[in-house]
């Protein structure tokens, strides 16, 4: 739904940080380097750290099979020259007792709360997952069509963190992100503003 050059523009992590931080969402204390002296002084003051990739990788096996970089805490010891390589995104972690993917078509927003994740990344927990749709706090609404906005998006997923306090900590937004794996009374709902949207494609629809 998005224009191919608007999903490109919203892909770049450096910018979402920006745009997210304008929008006012809660952002975890972030250091983008390639500089192992600054990493191992940014686990040291923010420790657990995490580190997530700068983009989407076309990365395969032997057998042509896609690879994603996992979403890891790193060990400090860990932080050794390699880090000079390329640009790294590290992120303090968020001690969270849930997830919500927050689905934006159009006007319509969807949010999903996610439980029962053993590890860290829940992508690779599925089937042991539970998921509820819930009630967009309007708030987070309101900053979601913000951040839509200031990329020119008509639809994105959004990855949010709650910590134990009720807090909700921004992760990044995919502008291609997927919803199928949803369980069916909730990914129809999905499915059904998409095709609303779709059929209403270059119409003037006022907010």
């Amino acid at each position: 739904m998005n224009h191919p050059w608007r999903n490109r523009d919203a892909e770049h992590k450096p910018a979402q940080l920006a745009a997210a931080a304008r929008c006012g969402f809660d952002i975890p204390p972030t250091l983008l380097t390639n500089d192992e002296t600054s990493a191992r002084e940014f686990a040291r003051a923010h420790g657990p750290v995490i580190y997530k990739p700068l983009r989407s990788t076309d990365y395969q096996n032997a057998d042509g099979r896609a690879l994603t970089v996992w979403v890891e805490e790193v060990d400090p010891a860990d932080l050794a020259a390699g880090v000079d390589q390329t640009v790294h995104l590290f992120q303090k972690r968020v001690q969270s007792v849930a997830d919500l993917r927050v689905t934006a078509v159009g006007e319509e927003v969807f949010t999903v709360r996610i439980e029962g994740s053993p590890g860290l990344d829940w992508r690779r927990h599925y089937d042991t997952l539970s998921y509820s749709l819930i009630d967009t706090p309007p708030t987070l609404a309101t900053r979601v069509r913000q951040y839509l906005d200031a990329f020119g998006l008509v639809f994105g997923a959004f990855d949010f963190g709650v910590d134990r306090d009720g807090r909700i900590w921004w992760y990044e937004c995919n502008p291609n992100g997927q919803f199928a794996w949803f369980p069916e009374p909730i990914s129809e709902k999905i499915v059904t503003a998409v095709a609303d949207q779709l059929h209403h494609a270059g119409e003037h629809r006022a907010r």
